[in-house]
Order: C-alpha cells, then sequence, then structure tokens
C-alpha cells in the first residue's frame, strides 16, 4: 500500500468524513508529518507550514509545494494557488476540529487573512502516527479517539442539536429536520393553529427530510383522506371537528403557493372528505410572499409567520371558511 493510501486509511480510522478522506486531505496529512513516500511513519514530525509557502513571503514552508515536490511527479498532480482556498476550507478546518492541527501555534494572534497562518500537527496525533502499522497502532488508536471526539460524531451532534421538537395538541412530539420549511411548519403548528383553528387536530405533517412524518391515521381514513401520492398531499392538514372544516396548509419557501392549479389538485385529493375546506399558504416572512403574490389562487388564505395574529385574504367575499 502505498503513502497515500496509507495516509487515506489512518484518516478513515479518526472517523474523518469522506469529504476529508480524499487524496487531497491524504497529501496534507503527509505533508504535514514531513513524510516522502519512501519514509517511515515512525518518522512522523510536527513542522508548522503554511498553505503555499515561502515564495508567497510566508516564514513558513508549503504544504503545496512539499506536496507538488515530493509527490506530484509520482501521482501527476501539482497543485495551485487557486486551490489554496479548497486546503483550509475543506480539508484543514476539519482537521483542527478533529484535534489533528493547530492554528497558528507559534503566533497565536495572526489575524484570519495573514499569509503568515501556518498549521501544525498536534502533538497527540503525531505520537499516534509514529505507531502505524506497528504493534502500539490499536491502543494509541483507541486513546486518541477516547481522548478527541471525531468529526463526524460532532457533525451528527451538531446536526441532532438543530432538530426542530414539535408538541401536538394530544401531547403527542417529534422532531422535524433542520431548515427554513420545516421551521415554518413548526409555526403553522404552534401558531397558526392557536390563533385560527383553535382545539384543531392535526391530520398530516410532512418533512423535507422524511416525507410522512406525522400522521393521525385514524382521523385521515374517517375523513376519507388517503395519504398515498406525496405530491398531492398538502405540508400540514388540521381538522377543526367543532366547525367540521379542514385546512389545507402549504409550507413556501422556495416553490409553489396555492396557485389555481395547485388549488385544484387539492380539490380533487380531498373531494371524498366531508369537511369543508380551507386553502392556506403559508410564509416565514413578507418577503417571500411578496416572490410568490401573483400566483396564489383566489379564495385561499394567505399566512405569515413573522405576523402570526394577521391573515390576507384572497377571499373577496368573505372571510376564512370553506367555499
Amino acid at each position: 500500500m502505498n503513502k497515500l493510501k496509507q495516509a487515506q486509511e489512518i484518516l478513515k480510522a479518526l472517523e474523518l468524513p469522506k469529504g476529508q478522506q480524499n487524496d487531497r486531505s491524504g497529501f496534507i496529512l503527509l505533508a504535514l508529518a514531513g513524510l516522502k513516500e519512501p519514509t517511515p511513519w515512525a518518522d512522523s514530525q510536527a513542522t508548522s507550514m503554511a498553505v503555499v509557502g515561502r515564495k508567497t513571503y510566508s516564514r513558513y514552508p508549503g504544504i503545496m509545494r512539499f506536496i507538488n515536490e515530493h509527490y506530484g511527479p509520482a501521482y501527476g498532480i501539482s497543485y495551485e494557488q487557486n486551490s489554496r482556498e479548497s486546503f483550509r476550507k475543506e480539508t484543514l478546518h476539519q482537521f483542527g476540529r478533529a484535534g489533528l492541527v493547530e492554528l497558528n501555534p507559534e503566533a497565536d494572534t495572526t489575524s484570519t487573512n495573514s499569509q503568515h497562518n501556518h498549521y501544525r500537527l498536534t502533538s497527540a496525533v503525531v505520537q499516534l502516527l509514529r505507531t502505524y502499522d506497528g504493534p502500539q497502532w490499536a491502543t494509541g488508536l483507541a486513546n486518541f479517539k477516547a481522548t478527541y471526539q471525531s468529526l463526524q460524531a460532532l457533525y451528527q451532534g451538531s446536526r441532532q442539536a438543530v432538530q426542530l421538537d414539535v408538541s401536538l395538541p394530544d401531547g403527542f412530539s417529534f422532531t422535524l429536520s433542520p431548515g427554513k420549511h420545516n421551521e415554518l411548519e413548526r409555526a403553522i403548528i404552534e401558531s397558526f393553529r392557536a390563533k385560527f383553528a383553535p382545539g384543531s387536530a392535526v391530520l398530516y405533517v410532512g418533512d423535507t427530510a422524511q416525507k410522512d412524518k406525522y400522521q393521525n391515521t385514524e382521523l385521515l381514513a374517517e375523513l376519507q383522506l388517503i395519504c398515498d401520492t406525496h405530491d398531492k398531499i398538502p405540508d400540514v392538514v388540521l381538522y377543526d371537528a367543532a366547525r367540521n372544516w379542514i385546512f389545507l396548509i402549504e409550507a413556501v419557501t422556495t416553490h409553489g403557493p396555492i396557485s389555481p392549479e395547485r388549488m385544484l389538485q387539492l380539490a380533487e385529493w380531498s373531494k371524498n372528505c366531508p369537511a369543508g375546506k380551507v386553502y392556506v399558504t403559508a410564509f416565514l416572512d413578507r418577503a417571500t410572499y411578496r416572490k410568490y403574490a401573483a400566483d396564489i389562487a383566489w379564495h385561499t388564505e394567505v399566512w405569515l409567520a413573522d405576523a402570526p395574529q394577521h391573515m390576507i385574504h384572497f377571499n373577496g367575499d368573505r372571510f376564512v371558511g370553506p367555499r
């Protein structure tokens, strides 16, 4: 196995995301460790290096220059200065988060856009690299991972931390995946429902990552609403039993309000439902609403999450209610 494959194997063992297990990341690890193709891992060093290097007036040797000189001919590569942002943003930043490198260890007051920015492997990862392919590797790897949480786990934890918790009227709760569309759906359930459909049951909630996030299958069946054709189902469906109304609500952040065509689709989908239909397009804010205002069908409603106490009526002769 050549040096590049070994470096990539190490990055995989350290649980770096796949985006940081590529050739560029493997070469960067080798350069920072000062390893040429024949140099054993036991000789790994911690040398402060800039991305490009001394010929750009940096006081530090360059990662790119090292790679081009020692690996370029054999691997047919030559990194140019216009690659430096991908070096920083797509490998070195992640190496830092994973505990592999330190930024500016010799001058921690260096500004972020300074030509003297430099990176150096941490002492912990240098010690680990020196054990690679030897009897102490497994133990060293386990100890390193016990000290430094993997970057994959950090990213996963960050993703889970921004999951959107939603509580339904019956006490049931679930989470929506992060994103503006699902933030709007949560606002519909929590704010729109409280103001304009108090006491209503939540029949259906979609999710950008998991389409059928929540279904009240019993009530949907009772109201003869079938949820098996995803592109016809609105994002949120509420049922107000006291008034026998269903609210068919589209959450719009980047695509389609309830246009005349969409209204016909929703009417077809709910044609067997005995309840009165109220069609609502929801937006996060007025700016988004203005982008789609010309497409909105008459005899529908518009609700803005940034003005939750108000409704815009496209109904002409009446306020909110079924036609």
